[in-house]
């Protein structure tokens, strides 16, 4: 009951319960949030993540609530959780990936909906990861000169862009603008190694 749970969260006077409630753990190490996500109850499990149940909370089995949703094929939930931080790459026991537990239970719209958003997180990652190259300058200083720099923060500026403007893009659009990020990046980096390898020779000549 959602307005009931929220009443409990809400009265300054219950603390232990709401504690209680958010902490317990069934034998199996699943918390509060993994019944619900069974069910399928999005606003609930919203409730709870924002008042400090973890939505990344493993049982002794590595499993998590994005597992749990995949198995039981509640794609909502699954959008909910990713959307509020789940780690789409925590795998169980046996190295997998809710991905792969949804392939497994042939959850295919889970399935697609999980590549999707890992294909966009690995985006986001490998722009962060090239914008933190560059910016820092203890790593690179005297090594990237301004017109390397400038090509590199357009190319992170062009994809930022292109995921707060596309609409509707697919796996595939999400690949392949990391696979273009990546193009890029490489020919930098063989002409800065071939501007080290020529300071190299200059100097021992």
């Amino acid at each position: 009951d959602l307005q009931a749970l929220k009443l409990l969260f809400e009265d300054p006077s219950e603390p232990e319960k709401v504690t209680h409630l958010l902490l317990k753990k069934d034998f199996m190490g699943r918390n509060v949030l993994f019944p619900a996500c069974i069910l399928g109850r999005c606003e609930v499990v919203k409730e709870l993540i924002k008042y400090g149940a973890s939505v990344n909370s493993l049982t002794s089995r590595g499993y998590s609530p994005l597992h749990c949703a995949a198995a039981w094929g509640q794609l909502d939930m699954l959008k909910t959780l990713v959307e509020m931080g789940a780690d789409i790459k925590a795998c169980n026991f046996c190295n997998e990936k809710a991905y792969e537990i949804a392939i497994r239970y042939n959850k295919t719209e889970c399935a697609d909906f999980l590549a999707w958003a890992e294909a966009k997180l690995e985006l986001k990652i490998y722009i962060s990861f090239v914008h933190q190259s560059i910016t820092d300058l203890e790593k690179l200083q005297g090594k990237l000169n301004k017109e390397y720099k400038n090509q590199t923060m357009a190319a992170c500026k062009s994809k930022n862009e292109w995921l707060e403007h596309t609409k509707n893009p697919t796996t595939h659009d999400f690949v392949e603008q990391k696979l273009q990020l990546e193009a890029i990046m490489q020919t930098i980096f063989s002409k800065l190694k071939t501007s080290s390898d020529s300071g190299k020779s200059t100097s021992k000549s």
